[in-house]
């Protein structure tokens, strides 16, 4: 048996294929029912995101489940295979091992150590166990999966820093006001990045949200949306008097907030500190407001240095995860090529209990009538005698269960005493 992945993400295709090969989890289970269908297929779960669409699967032999599963895909998703044959990739066995906890783990995530992922491996595997499609070796393996992603956040920081300027906007607003909750937020523009952070504002407690824009309606709408008051734009600079944060994303040529207008708002909020966040290009607010006491100002490329800072954390973080994977993958095909010699251990004993009692039977009968003590102690010493025959090679078998060579001593075995193939699973 193998364990094979075969798919892409967004290393491999572009967004143009992942979006057309996409399988809708609602949608998943009639796949999932034809995947098992094919010839040789015994297990197989799909991972489907906005940046990948993976099979995981337990084949017979792993090169060759390519053709059938590229074709499956072509087939479900009515996309031809030669749009999208180049941008797979098919992992076996120790590889595929070592990808599916890397994905589980966010270390192959666009965004290193984002949390999302995780939850997305959960569901794919919930949803494939609670239609039978997961068997012996993929539930271990999942289950396995979702062990190794807890340990490399637990034991590394490889989520902990934020890699969003979104995110990065909201961490260095807790830094100056500590508790964010309770707060008052302004934002300027109606931009998709002001949103975004608003949004994680909200997360942290954020307890009154105001929308200007010079395109009422558009404030309206934003305000609608996130649970705001919408303002003309002309009252932007009276209503920041209340504000403790400020998102400016508007799409003005020029400077709309310059030190003057913010020395006479710190002045009329009794200089209580203002955080500004100007993720606008060109600039809405004059960086000479930095000078100001109790104004603090970033603006975008401020946020995506904090950012590049964080990735490279990440980055750091990430080799200690790598290493949490190597020995966790070591151990798991450890476990799974036991799998492969206890058949042969089992059928092997079977055989040699088989020719034991026959002989012993026949033996039996030309000795006449013994008691039934007497009969008892010539059944211990034949099963004895076959015990210590096969007690060494029986050692050996295992100790070579984990190693590479131990399907093919099982297979040698096997041939010997032309036992019996394994069974599919």
């Amino acid at each position: 048996m193998a364990i094979v992945v075969l798919g892409l993400n967004h290393k491999t295709a572009p967004v143009e294929i992942r979006e057309r090969l996409h399988f809708p989890e609602k949608d998943l289970p009639g796949p999932l029912g034809l995947l098992g269908a094919l010839p040789d297929v015994f297990e197989r779960l799909i991972l489907s995101t906005c940046n990948r669409v993976e099979i995981y699967a337990v084949v017979p032999e792993g090169a060759a489940a390519r053709a059938p599963l590229q074709a499956f895909l072509a087939e479900q998703r009515d996309v031809p295979a030669e749009t999208f044959g180049e941008s797979l990739y098919l992992h076996v066995d120790a590889h595929a091992v070592r990808h599916v906890f890397r994905v589980a783990s966010s270390l192959d995530s666009m965004v290193v150590g984002e949390g999302q992922i995780l939850a997305q491996v959960k569901a794919a595997y919930a949803l494939a166990s609670r239609h039978q499609c997961t068997g012996p070796i993929l539930n271990t393996l999942m289950e396995r999966a979702l062990h190794v992603a807890k340990q490399v956040r637990t034991d590394t920081g490889i989520g902990a820093a934020p890699v969003s300027v979104a995110s990065v906007a909201v961490g260095l607003a807790q830094r100056i006001f500590s508790d964010l909750s309770g707060r008052t937020v302004m934002i300027l523009g109606a931009g998709e990045m002001a949103e975004l952070a608003l949004t994680h504002l909200k997360e942290e407690g954020i307890h009154t949200i105001i929308v200007a824009n010079r395109h009422h309606e558009r404030a309206v709408e934003l305000a609608a949306r996130v649970g705001g008051r919408a303002i003309m734009f002309p009252q932007a600079r009276d209503e920041m008097v209340g504000a403790d944060i400020v998102i400016s994303s508007t799409g003005a040529p020029h400077f709309i907030l310059g030190r003057e207008d913010l020395a006479e708002i710190v002045r009329r909020r009794h200089y209580r500190p203002i955080f500004l966040i100007d993720i606008a290009v060109p600039r809405d607010v004059d960086p000479q407001v930095n000078e100001l006491d109790n104004v603090y100002l970033y603006d975008i490329d401020d946020l995506q240095g904090v950012v590049a800072a964080n990735l490279a954390a990440r980055e750091r973080e990430a080799v200690q995860a790598e290493a949490i994977v190597d020995r966790e993958v070591g151990q798991f095909m450890e476990w799974l090529q036991s799998l492969e010699v206890v058949p042969t251990i089992l059928s092997l004993r079977e055989r040699f209990e088989i020719i034991r009692r026959a002989e012993m039977e026949k033996a039996l009968g030309r000795m006449g009538d013994l008691t039934p003590d007497q009969r008892e102690a010539v059944s211990a010493l034949t099963a004895s005698i076959i015990n210590k025959i096969l007690h060494q090679p029986m050692t050996e078998l295992k100790r070579q269960a984990s190693s590479t060579d131990g399907h093919l001593y099982a297979s040698i075995l096997r041939a010997l005493f032309r036992l019996p193939d394994h069974p599919k699973r």
